[in-house]
């Protein structure tokens, strides 16, 4: 049940945070809305800073770091102690840092809380959120997160499930490409491509993520559950994460490499399962 006292604001209204937003709102809670690309919405206000005023918990869908940044400087001078700020974007672990930093100096409470589920997950109240932070500030706000959340699942310190999500989001993007190379394989070889399809059906390499993306790729159709920008900026945290401490991953580095080919090719904002157009025929 919604507390009638209580408003939630969300910053950012692109796949996921247009549908979480409506899942609040649907679901009892009184809520507004901020985009930087204004947006015909009832819930609309002009600034950052007007949403804070307004909102006790405030949750962040943005695409990077330096966006996050810039709306922590919005909302600063309005934020106190009755705020909590849920980051909900997958940004570089520096980044939440800063972000929980700046939260602090201004009295109110951060939590890190990336979440995997796409267009269709956020749509149905089914993400699964990862939280970093306190467990006290994450009981504040679990009745809005339940708003469209399947599972949460706490992890400790702010940072930790920055770096959960960007591990998860490692094998998503290697179990697509893998795939495209899979079908390019079958198609050199004179396999019937639906028949890889039937094959995975009943092999034990098959998983949730190539029945979700299979039948897609073979149709040639990439509308974007995740966009492919977003998985190969993921992508270059991991690589990130692991030359800081001289790890080397080259099936993550191949994986991105092909990413970053369809991100030339001008397809940043389709479906990340788009590097099968490399090898993709009619």
């Amino acid at each position: 049940m919604a507390e009638t006292n209580k408003t939630v604001g969300v910053v950012g209204l692109g796949i996921i945070g247009s549908r979480v937003a409506k899942n609040l709102r649907d679901k009892g809670w009184h809520t507004c809305v901020w985009n930087r690309t204004p947006q015909d919405h009832p819930d609309a206000l002009g600034s950052p800073g007007e949403l804070a005023s307004q909102a006790s918990v405030v949750q962040i869908f943005v695409r990077d770091g330096e966006a996050l940044l810039e709306v922590m400087d919005g909302m600063a001078s309005q934020l106190g102690a009755g705020h909590v700020i849920l980051n909900h974007a997958t940004v570089s672990p520096e980044a939440t840092r800063e972000a929980a930093q700046r939260t602090a100096s201004a009295g109110a409470a951060f939590l890190d809380c990336p979440f995997t589920g796409s267009r269709d997950a956020a749509a149905a109240g089914k993400l699964n959120y990862y939280v970093g932070g306190e467990q006290q500030v994450l009981e504040q706000v679990r009745r809005v997160l339940d708003a469209s959340a399947h599972t949460i699942t706490h992890l400790g310190k702010i940072g930790t499930a920055t770096v959960l999500k960007i591990a998860t989001n490692m094998i998503s993007a290697t179990t697509v490409a893998i795939l495209a190379e899979a079908l390019a394989v079958c198609e050199k070889g004179g396999v019937e491509l639906q028949k890889l399809q039937q094959a995975l059906a009943v092999n034990g390499c098959a998983s949730g993520l190539s029945g979700m993306k299979l039948p897609t790729m073979l149709a040639g159709d990439y509308d974007p559950h995740f966009s492919l920008k977003n998985m190969l900026k993921d992508a270059q945290f991991g690589l990130a994460l692991a030359g800081d401490s001289d790890t080397n991953l080259p099936v993550l580095a191949s994986a991105a490499a092909a990413m970053l080919e369809q991100m030339d090719a001008g397809r940043g904002e389709e479906d990340y399962s788009v590097v099968y157009e490399k090898y993709r025929k009619g």
